[in-house]
């Protein structure tokens, strides 16, 4: 059994056999037809498949969705010195700025690209970002410029790919990097905790009188690197998904977060006492076990690489044990990482709110 340690630092060695390495219907799998494991408080992990997320929940809970869509954030480039280079397009910053990650190409993929000062660089395909500094302490995101002639979304849309990294080994089409719920467009990479979720099931659910309510959350490239300054996601929670997380939990039912961008999202509009008021603009909250979100009493997410952020924001919702037993249950069971592997539910206590 592999060991995962029992502190904030959740460890372990994730090798090629549990990475997602094509989307599950490559695989003949349906989308919603990926297995979920269940942490119930300090119970063994329990082995189901997504299609059964309905008997899971009860009526009267709410399961809170992002329905942000992906962009192809994807550009190819080449530096002054003639170099290849990869531009992947995180977000847009306050005042009309990009953030933006430079990556090198790198057997058939890309590899971090770590520059020591701002540079021009030219697209492949017309015009050029400038990279200007980078942000904050970090040593991969810079704060850049986009001049190509046109809006940069219809740029992208003609000329522009989603971001794949390595354990994906073959493009895919964006209706791949979709989910159900996805209807504005912004987000650079995937919220892949909703990829499972087909109209079948998003009807199982509201006949069985689960509520779903709508937020947006434009996310960025991957998660946080080590002690990497959070940069600003652009974020939108209406009054009326305010209304009804509150209205939930005033009744005795679970609000449960299709996500981690999700989650991120209510943290920022969520006070002390565990209202929530709508909001919208930029944020740049992390959740840790030591700020919890109080509106939330439920996690649904995928499984999460070792020292990244999103995998820490659990420990917020669920016990250190809990979580460790579930990840160590994850990879001795098979389960399979990334944006088109396996889920995992989260329903916390709502007790320790």
């Amino acid at each position: 059994m592999t060991t995962i340690a029992r502190d904030l630092a959740v460890s372990f060695e994730l090798d090629a056999a549990h990475e997602a390495h094509e989307p599950p219907e490559a695989r003949g799998i349906p989308r919603d037809g990926v297995r979920l494991l269940v942490s119930l408080d300090e119970s063994e992990p329990i082995d189901t498949r997504f299609t059964e997320l309905a008997e899971l929940l009860e009526p009267g809970d709410l399961l809170v969705v992002n329905t942000s869509a992906t962009i192809p954030a994807a550009l190819d480039g080449r530096l002054p010195s003639g170099e290849p280079i990869a531009v992947h397009l995180s977000g847009v910053l306050p005042g009309g700025l990009w953030l933006v990650e430079p990556r090198r190409p790198f057997e058939g993929s890309t590899a971090p690209l770590h520059l020591d000062h701002a540079v021009d660089i030219e697209l492949l395909h017309g015009g050029a970002t400038r990279l200007l500094a980078p942000f904050a302490d970090s040593q991969r995101l810079w704060v850049a410029t986009i001049d190509v002639g046109l809006a940069v979304a219809r740029y992208l849309g003609e000329h522009g790919r989603p971001i794949r990294y390595r354990h994906v080994r073959a493009d895919w089409p964006l209706a791949a990097y979709q989910t159900v719920f996805a209807r504005e467009p912004g987000s650079a990479e995937m919220a892949s905790a909703s990829r499972p979720f087909t109209p079948r099931l998003v009807t199982d659910l509201v006949s069985r009188g689960i509520v779903i309510a709508p937020l947006l959350l434009h996310t960025g490239v991957s998660s946080l690197e080590g002690a990497e300054t959070p940069y600003p996601e652009r974020y939108r929670v209406t009054p009326s998904t305010a209304a009804l997380v509150n209205a939930t939990r005033a009744a005795g039912g679970r609000v449960v977060a299709a996500g981690t961008t999700v989650v991120r999202a209510l943290a920022t509009v969520t006070d002390g006492p565990g209202r929530v008021h709508p909001g919208h603009g930029w944020t740049d909250v992390v959740v840790t076990p030591s700020t919890p979100v109080r509106s939330i009493d439920g996690l649904l997410t995928g499984w999460h690489v070792p020292k990244s952020s999103p995998i820490i924001m659990p420990k917020a919702i669920a016990s250190r044990g809990a979580l460790a037993r579930a990840y160590e249950a994850a990879l001795d069971r098979g389960y399979l990482w990334h944006e088109f592997g396996d889920s995992h539910l989260i329903l916390g206590d709502r007790s320790a709110a």
